[in-house]
């Protein structure tokens, strides 16, 4: 109880990310020093459905040119950066990605949203004649809970041009897919 009365009288804003350790630093003259975590810690489950968002650095519109957007589609499908991991959903935003995935037996969150950045990146800038980075740092993700949650998330993915003004039928925007489009095809 003592500990939650301090960090209520911390200023309002202040933020302690949970992982990779405890900060004495607060109170450093607490015997008993408040747990508060330093670092973030994401959850990686193999063979869950994850929802990743992820911009583009300082909110470029890099993917209103459509071709852009096609070389960083087929990094989500690439085997080389997926992995053991399947696409289920994803759409391009001039500025942002959603992407639904499944992680594999042998993938581990943190390192497929790395392999996707750096080869995304490098291909984006070979076509294109860039460099540097295109990606801001960091990334949102939220774990799908159940097949109500899955249908929701992939709805919200596909339908997110809608609602940002884009276009005026799901359809006609060019730059997303679903699995759930190959099986009503098959």
């Amino acid at each position: 109880m003592r500990s939650r009365s301090r960090l209520a009288s911390l200023p309002r804003g202040c933020f302690f990310p949970c992982g990779s350790g405890f900060s004495r630093d607060l109170f450093p003259h607490d015997p008993q020093p408040a747990l508060v975590c330093t670092a973030p810690r994401r959850v990686s489950l193999p063979h869950h459905v994850y929802h990743l968002r992820f911009a583009t650095q300082e909110r470029k519109p890099v993917f209103d040119d459509f071709w852009r957007g096609r070389v960083v589609a087929a990094c989500l499908h690439d085997r080389e950066v997926s992995g053991d991991s399947r696409t289920l959903a994803w759409t391009w935003m001039p500025d942002h990605l959603h992407w639904l995935v499944q992680l594999g037996e042998q993938a581990e969150l943190a390192s497929l949203v790395r392999r996707f950045k750096s080869v995304s990146a490098l291909r984006v800038n070979r076509r294109c004649g860039g460099n540097g980075p295109l990606w801001q740092p960091g990334y949102y993700d939220h774990l799908i809970r159940d097949d109500d949650n899955l249908r929701d998330a992939a709805r919200y993915i596909v339908a997110n041009p809608l609602r940002a003004g884009l276009v005026g039928r799901v359809g006609d925007y060019p730059l997303w897919d679903a699995i759930w489009l190959e099986e009503d095809r098959g």
